[in-house]
């Protein structure tokens, strides 16, 4: 039965960039279908408080990390943390990341590298360190957050663009390289997905979900919650066979040809 499939239960699940957002949204409801989860983000007050708020909707223990993903030792030390608390490393998900856009004449050395940084490094450092307890288990799942920009690109964000490109590549090689450890890995780039932080940067460029939601097929910006419905899919037994793939959570193709009526 599906529901048997995405129960958590016993497991433990590493969510970066946990305390908001996309983030927030997956680690409720992996708490909720039974993980112990480790949240972790830069802002420790935040990190709490949303701990705090997970651990009481879900009734599962919800551990607030302070971390810097950018920071390698930050990364192993939460890491080991985790396991030192929980014994074991279930589900990892990469979900920090972020961008400041820019057009490609103007996006300094030192801007291009901190992107690369936040998007591609700190997941490859968060997978190596976690990815070491999944292979002494022999078991595990991995799932990475891209972005529409990996997939087709945007213009005002080559930088973005070819890092979570980069992302998906990586996620595939770790498919095909420990498979054989019963490790999965898989992407999920995000569309239009109006979180809190996503709702400002568009209120601040003088955008309106509806504006965004117009060249949408469904006709709408998604939400967290639908974004996390995949992550948690794919970090779960009913996507046991799935791996190695970029799933696409972005309310449709948009595609040139007749115009809509």
């Amino acid at each position: 039965m599906i529901g048997e499939l995405l129960d958590f239960s016993g497991r433990v699940a590493i969510v970066t960039g946990g305390a908001t957002g996309i983030g927030y949204a997956t680690a409720m409801q992996l708490a909720r279908l039974g993980a112990s989860v480790v949240i972790c983000s830069r802002t420790a007050d935040e990190l709490e408080a949303a701990a705090a708020r997970i651990a009481a909707a879900s009734g599962n223990r919800c551990l607030a990390v302070p971390t810097d993903v950018k920071v390698e030792d930050a990364v192993v030390a939460m890491v080991q943390r985790t396991v030192d608390e929980f014994g074991r490393i279930d589900v990892l998900v990469n979900n920090a990341g972020g961008t400041r856009m820019g057009p490609l004449e103007s996006i300094p050395t030192r801007g291009w590298d901190s992107i690369f940084d936040l998007n591609v490094r700190s997941a490859y450092v968060c997978t190596r360190e976690a990815g070491r307890h999944m292979i002494a288990q022999r078991s595990g799942a991995i799932v990475s957050i891209s972005s529409s920009a990996g997939v087709n690109g945007v213009k005002g964000g080559a930088h973005y663009s070819a890092a979570k490109s980069a992302l998906q590549m990586f996620t595939r090689v770790t498919a095909a390289e420990w498979g054989k450890y019963g490790i999965r890995a898989n992407c999920v780039a995000a569309g239009a997905i109006a979180s809190p932080r996503v709702l400002e940067a568009w209120k601040v460029a003088g955008l309106e979900p509806d504006d965004m939601g117009r060249t949408i097929p469904l006709r709408r910006t998604g939400t967290p919650d639908e974004m996390a419905n995949m992550i948690v899919f794919l970090a779960s037994d009913a996507a046991s066979y799935v791996t190695g793939q970029t799933i696409s959570v972005d309310g449709g193709p948009s595609l040139g040809g007749i115009p809509d009526a």
